[in-house]
Order: structure tokens, then C-alpha cells, then sequence
């Protein structure tokens, strides 16, 4: 394996970045596990090495997983920008749409509630990277909408929603006209 090997066959030895993103892939497969994450954490401690791992573990497609991370992202203020941003980045995974199915209609309202607690730079982050993107669906749109409509969303979450919303109205209608052929 690439990543044991620490080089790509006939290639340059795998740089820090690299091997994060291998790993990250690997985690989305479920090819892979916690504590292979935190070998690669121990050997890679810097910033890039705790963003990855933070990634990494999002993207474990494990309930309990996904139910650590949304509680790091939602429930908790504890995470600086860039690791809120690796979380959300790792979470939605469109291989997992069934495990991550219950998490939708939760996300509207709690993107809400941390942008108001957090502030805009925190809602640039959930409303851009920790947004269901990948749940192409017409359930999707309507919660967002609504949201919208009721919620009162902070401008800069606001703006992310009306952008988000926008391309998932696209998206569904490729969809729909991809069914029509």
C-alpha cells in the first residue's frame, strides 16, 4: 500500500499533504481506522496533520463518528476555523448518504444557532463547507428554503444559504431533465 510504503510505485515519496488525502479517501471507503489516524497524527503533529486528522475522522462512515463530529461542529465551540472547516469537509460524503440521511433536517437549525453564537467567519465556514451538498434532493431544498423563509440566519450564513440553495435547485434540475432522455 502506497501510504505504508510512504511512495507511489516508481514515484516521489509521499509528501505530508498527500498522504492525508490518501488516508481521508481511505476513511470514506471504511478501508481504514482510528487508530491508523492517529499514526499518521503522531507522525504528522503540525496544523496540516491535525486538520487531516480531523478530516479523516469525519469521514469514517461509522454512527458514532458522524455523530462525534456534528457535536464538534454544532453543539461545541470548541474548534478553531480551520479544524470547524476539516470536519465539515470529511462529514458529508456522498458515499454515505444513508448514514448521513437523518442529519439533514438537524442542519439548517444548527448551522443557525452556531453562526449566531460564532459569528460571520464561522458562518462563512458551515454555510459553505458543512453544507449537505452531496444530498441532491428535493427534501433538501425545501428545509433550506424554509429555513430562509423562518429562521432569521445571520446575513453572512444567510448569503451561503441563498448560494447553496441555488446550486441544489441546478442540481435538481439536471436531475430531473437527465431522467427525461
Amino acid at each position: 500500500m502506497w501510504l505504508t510504503e510512504g511512495t507511489v510505485p516508481g514515484g516521489p515519496e509521499l509528501d505530508p499533504e498527500l498522504r492525508w488525502r490518501i488516508l481521508a479517501r481511505l476513511a470514506v471507503l471504511d478501508a481504514t481506522d482510528e487508530a491508523a489516524i492517529a499514526a499518521e497524527l503522531a507522525r504528522d503533529p503540525s496544523a496540516t496533520g491535525r486538520e487531516g486528522a480531523a478530516r479523516c475522522r469525519a469521514s469514517l462512515p461509522d454512527a458514532a463518528a458522524k455523530r462525534a463530529a456534528w457535536e464538534a461542529m454544532f453543539a461545541s465551540d470548541d474548534l478553531s476555523n480551520y479544524l470547524l472547516k476539516a470536519t465539515a469537509q470529511g462529514f458529508w460524503q456522498p458515499e454515505q448518504t444513508d448514514l448521513l440521511q437523518e442529519y439533514v433536517p438537524r442542519y439548517y437549525e444548527d448551522a443557525v444557532a452556531v453562526a449566531a453564537r460564532r459569528g460571520p467567519a464561522v458562518a462563512d465556514v458551515v454555510g459553505r463547507w458543512a453544507f449537505p451538498a452531496p444530498l441532491v434532493a428535493a427534501e433538501t431544498l425545501r428545509l433550506g428554503e424554509r429555513c430562509l423563509r423562518d429562521a432569521d440566519p445571520i446575513p453572512a450564513l444567510r448569503r451561503k444559504f441563498i448560494d447553496q440553495l441555488d446550486d441544489l435547485a441546478r442540481a435538481l434540475r439536471v436531475r430531473q431533465g437527465a431522467g427525461k432522455g
